[in-house]
């Protein structure tokens, strides 16, 4: 068994506030998912479906000699049509939609439906559930206060037309009297049906914009990650291309110094041999790091230093952090590709559980013929019951509360999800539960195959002595 290092330290978690540099890496900023984007050719598009289906209930009405008030409900229909002839032509004008305009066009909608229920039986008419589709997309596309006040418009509507509304139509005159029973009863069914379909396409779309702004949030991570891996193959070629420049710069500028005519000269050739020194200093200090020097073995990397990776930034804290590899006696550990989805999520992981412990965090490497696996195991609470029952989705606390934290951060479990979701994606299998002497513990298992670096052409490894060699 091997220990690399014993240590403590602190790394940001994702869903934690950041540090106070008044600087916003663009993250969460970017990924916020906005209400009210539906584009007011979509209503319109779905107001002229709404107006040919109502075209033909009309005509059904006037085969079955139902007693109706056909002018009105013909100039209903007329002026709704009219509506939504200046509306279509002036959507493109108008560009993306906002939540005024939306406010705006479903108000309308509620408005003449309403118009055609009170000329046509009001709440009694089996087509009152019309008056639920405006408020179930008001629930889902606009905020809470907007889609209220439609909904409260709907509601009120459906009260009035309770009242006072024309009689329900049928083939015989006068037609039967519509008991106050039935009208009462209509209206609790007309306003639970509304107020349940809304409430739960509010939940929904809710969701909905909760996890496509975490799955944004983990593209973007991914992305940032990658680039950030990247850096050590340019410095390494930048080292290696700007290095006879900068000796051509350096000779010519001491040859300068040798036959500078005056102080002056001398002074700013001298200058230009000390920046040139500069810099050969800064790019020898770039091509000492092993693992940028070859790009073949920047893309791999031993489980000591994959360890080391993960818990170098948690440096100078009272928290100890052990990393230890285990495996079979006298097997070599395996060489792992070099990923910074899996590194970002682990050091996410190993900073939760810093943040938590109470002394000690344990961050162990396991393997064998077939499988290779981290867990990170910290000392403190734990996960809460009601926690463990949810974690891994987003917008949950992920410890059961911010005094629990050094931090004092009550996190949403943003950064959990993001971290899970990552080592998803290379094909870990990621499971969190509480120790049998306490303490949190998140694991993450793969297939050797799926994690596993290459052979390296020509033999040449990283290396590392088999478990128990000295």
């Amino acid at each position: 068994m091997d220990n690399p290092a014993k240590s403590g330290a602190r790394l940001a978690f994702l869903d934690k506030p950041a540090a106070s540099s008044g600087q916003d890496d663009g993250l969460i900023g970017d990924g916020l998912i906005a209400h009210g984007r539906l584009n007011l050719d979509v209503l319109v598009r779905l107001r002229w479906f709404s107006l040919g289906g109502e075209l033909v209930l009309f005509g059904l009405a006037f085969a079955l000699r139902l007693h109706l008030q056909y002018l009105a409900c013909l100039l209903v229909i007329a002026g709704t049509a009219a509506f939504n002839l200046a509306v279509s032509l002036s959507v493109r004008a108008l560009g993306p939609s906002r939540d005024s305009q939306l406010v705006v066009q479903l108000g309308f909608n509620i408005v003449q439906v309403s118009a055609l229920l009170m000329l046509t039986g009001g709440i009694v008419n089996p087509f009152a559930l019309m008056l639920i589709a405006p408020v179930t997309m008001a629930a889902s596309i606009l905020d809470e206060k907007k889609a209220l006040v439609l909904a409260l418009m709907a509601a009120a509507m459906a009260v009035v037309m309770t009242f006072w509304a024309a009689p329900l139509p049928w083939p015989t005159d006068p037609p039967p009297a519509t008991p106050v029973l039935l009208k009462g009863v209509m209206l609790l069914a007309v306003l639970s049906g509304m107020g349940l379909t809304a409430f739960y396409a509010w939940r929904a779309a809710a969701e909905a914009k909760r996890m496509e702004l975490a799955l944004n949030v983990t593209h973007k991570v991914l992305a940032r990650e990658q680039r950030l891996s990247a850096l050590g193959g340019l410095a390494a070629a930048a080292a290696h291309e700007l290095g006879t420049p900068l000796a051509t710069i350096s000779i010519v500028a001491k040859e300068m110094v040798r036959e500078a005519p005056n102080d002056s000269v001398r002074d700013d050739a001298e200058l230009l041999v000390g920046q040139a020194e500069r810099c050969r200093e800064i790019l020898t200090r770039l091509t000492e790091e092993p693992d940028t020097t070859d790009q073949a073995v920047h893309a791999r990397m031993t489980l000591l230093q994959f360890l080391n990776e993960v818990i170098e930034r948690h440096l100078d804290t009272e928290i100890r952090v052990e990393a230890v590899v285990a495996g079979p006696p006298g097997a070599r550990p395996p060489e792992i590709r070099r990923m910074p989805e899996v590194l970002h999520a682990m050091t996410s992981f190993v900073e939760n559980a810093v943040d938590f412990a109470k002394s000690e965090v344990l961050v162990s490497v396991r393997f064998d013929e077939r499988s290779i696996g981290v867990e990170v195991r910290d000392d403190g609470p734990g996960f809460s019951p009601d926690v463990l029952a949810q974690l891994g989705q987003p917008y949950i606390t992920s410890r059961p509360n911010a005094e629990g934290s050094r931090s004092g951060h009550m996190g949403m479990g943003l950064g959990f999800f993001i971290a899970k979701t990552l080592l998803e994606r290379t094909g870990a299998v990621v499971q969190h539960f509480n120790g049998r002497r306490g303490g949190a513990v998140i694991a993450a298992r793969w297939a050797r195959e799926a994690i596993e670096a290459p052979p390296v052409p020509g033999g040449f490894e990283l290396g590392g002595p088999a478990l128990g060699e000295s």
